[in-house]
């Protein structure tokens, strides 16, 4: 966290299914506002199989305490949704443990329509900004703690 103790969040969005996305980007943002937070860096890929990549580079500045990711994978006629939903779920996961720093999943799908999609903008945005400065802050607290006797409870 900046000395201000404001939270500082990196979004990566996902250009692919972009009626989505943008939504998405727009109701994350206003949420970190309302949090308190602050977004540094929004990020654009091409997809969200390119989000891990963006996530990468930006969980290792120190200027960026959290990364949200957003994006939108709607099912197709084939397969195609799973394998990349999957595969960046699991590299954003491993990233976050790689870096000790918190990358949340804000990724739609697989499996979805475009309209369970559209309808899943606002939870999904919402919960993945909320999650991220929730995780920085428990973190913060963690760090701050010594070893006591008691049960310590972070929340």
């Amino acid at each position: 966290m900046s000395s201000g103790g404001v939270v500082r969040l990196a979004i990566v969005v996902a250009e692919f299914n972009y009626d989505v996305t943008y939504l998405m980007l727009q109701k994350a943002l206003n949420h970190a506002n309302f949090l308190g937070a602050k977004v540094v860096y929004v990020f654009k890929v091409p997809g969200s199989f390119e989000i891990p990549l963006a996530v990468s580079k930006l969980v290792s500045r120190d200027d960026v305490d959290a990364v949200v990711t957003l994006g939108a994978v709607i099912q197709g006629e084939t397969k195609h949704d799973e394998v990349v939903a999957h595969q960046a779920a699991r590299k954003i996961m491993d990233l976050a443990v790689q870096y000790g720093k918190p990358v949340t999943l804000g990724i739609i799908g697989p499996g979805a329509s475009r309209m369970q999609a559209l309808e899943r903008v606002e939870d999904y945005a919402r919960r993945a900004v909320e999650a991220a400065v929730k995780m920085v802050r428990r973190l913060k607290e963690l760090e701050g703690r010594a070893l006591s006797e008691g049960t310590v409870f972070i929340e």
